[in-house]
């Protein structure tokens, strides 16, 4: 019988086309039936024009699209359902940067840590547990696939509140030693290495190659490179903890209290940290959506190469039962042992036709072990509010937060939350 995956929030055209199009060129899934479900139906409808093209130029064809407006239905007898939606689009993401920016907090993306990450949290949850919740009568032994931030969030309050099988994945793990050797004008063939935290914030522990420790060599090459480059929070992470880690220097600046400061504002051009770019996303989505439009659903000689996303991979090894290795987003339960059990970890993990293993790791260094730590119990509190209705735990998450509690008062925190609250209120449905 042909696979089925679902794929909720294809109205993200390019994200649609590379995780689609990547099933469309494996073989184990070039017959599969692919529902789509978003609620944007314009959208959705030229996600599905646009892939039935691509499946007739490079998959003779051999799929079935489909369309769907009915989430039950989409998700009837799914084997795969790969979730990809941002609740309240960027009108909801507005007030995440402009309320904090009153009370003097700064932050960059601040959609997986951060106030911002909390906020967007507080909002997904809800519209995840519902789809959980059709899963679990209508598809229950589907495995979900979730690329949505905040991850760790996300896919934690599915762990913990759900008995539906999901990984969370991400972008940054199976490109981080890559793009690490080549910034610093090494080669990455025959590297091995050894990824290990939590998403966005996972740490290098190990990388060698032919048995030969890399981290001396890289550590010196890191400190000679004086020119700007895109790395600078991360190699001074590297520098002062001893781990480089997964996620960008935009990103890795909010995860931590030492970076973003009002009392020290030379750090932000020191650094190459930027925190306005949420003003021109809107206008940058615009001209998104009308250059895919010309170059995507627009083209009959629509093609594609595979990437290097994980979801395809995965579904092979499980139709398949061929193993590969991944780094994947799923519940602690001892795998790192110097962090929380409730955790939701990123860890390598072994795929085949038994389903995701994660892998052990044991104890973290101490120090970052410690600073995911500082990030852990912000997004263990985030799912408490959202799965129990406790607004006294979004206090505690904010303030809890490193980024936050670095920058602001505890009654500052306080009425920040309250403004949030109150421009978040209908998606925010666990409060009374």
């Amino acid at each position: 019988m042909a696979v089925k995956i679902v794929f909720i929030g294809s109205g993200s055209i390019i994200f649609v086309k590379n995780l689609i199009g990547d099933c469309l060129m494996t073989p184990a899934l070039q017959d599969a039936h692919i529902a789509l479900l978003d609620i944007d139906h314009e959208k959705l409808k030229l996600s599905e024009k646009m892939l039935n093209q691509l499946n007739d130029n490079i998959n003779l064809g051999r799929a079935t699209i489909k369309a769907y407006t009915d989430q039950r239905e989409a998700l009837r007898g799914a084997d795969f359902v790969i979730n990809a939606i941002q609740v309240g689009g960027y009108e909801a993401v507005i007030p995440d940067f402009e309320i904090p920016m009153k009370y003097g907090l700064k932050q960059t993306y601040a959609d997986t840590l951060g106030v911002g990450g909390l906020f967007r949290g507080l909002r997904t949850i809800p519209v995840m547990l519902s789809i959980a919740r059709d899963m679990e009568e209508v598809c229950p032994n589907a495995l979900m696939l979730n690329y949505t931030n905040p991850m760790a969030i996300v896919t934690g309050a599915i762990h913990q509140a759900t008995s539906i099988q999901a990984i969370g994945l991400c972008h940054s793990v199976q490109i981080c030693v890559r793009d690490l050797l080549h910034g610093l004008g090494m080669d990455d063939a025959n590297v091995k290495s050894k990824i290990a935290g939590i998403n966005h914030q996972a740490w290098l522990l190990e990388v060698h190659r032919d048995g030969v420790d890399l981290y001396p060599e890289i550590k010196r090459r890191a400190a000679e490179r004086n020119v700007e480059h895109d790395d600078r929070v991360r190699y001074e992470i590297m520098n002062r903890f001893g781990y480089y880690v997964t996620e960008s220097t935009q990103h890795s600046s909010e995860y931590m209290p030492y970076f973003i400061k009002r009392n020290y504002p030379e750090l932000l051009p020191r650094f190459g940290i930027l925190t306005e770019m949420y003003k021109d996303w809107g206008k940058s989505q615009q001209q998104y959506w009308n250059q895919t439009k010309a170059e995507m659903i627009d083209n009959a000689d629509l093609s594609h190469e595979r990437t290097h996303e994980y979801a395809s991979f995965i579904m092979e090894a499980i139709v398949t039962d061929r193993a590969i290795k991944i780094g994947g987003n799923v519940m602690n339960s001892g795998l790192i042992t110097n962090v929380s059990a409730n955790a939701c970890v990123e860890v390598p993990c072994l795929v085949d036709g038994s389903g995701i293993t994660p892998c052990y790791i044991g104890d973290l260094p101490t120090v970052c072990a410690g600073l995911n730590s500082t990030n852990i119990h912000m997004q263990l509190l985030t799912i408490e509010a959202a799965l129990y209705g406790r607004k006294e735990s979004i206090y505690h998450a904010a303030m809890l937060d490193p980024h936050t509690s670095a920058e602001l008062s505890l009654d500052d925190i306080v009425a920040m939350c309250d403004e949030l609250i109150e421009v978040n209120r209908n998606y925010l449905t666990f409060l009374s």
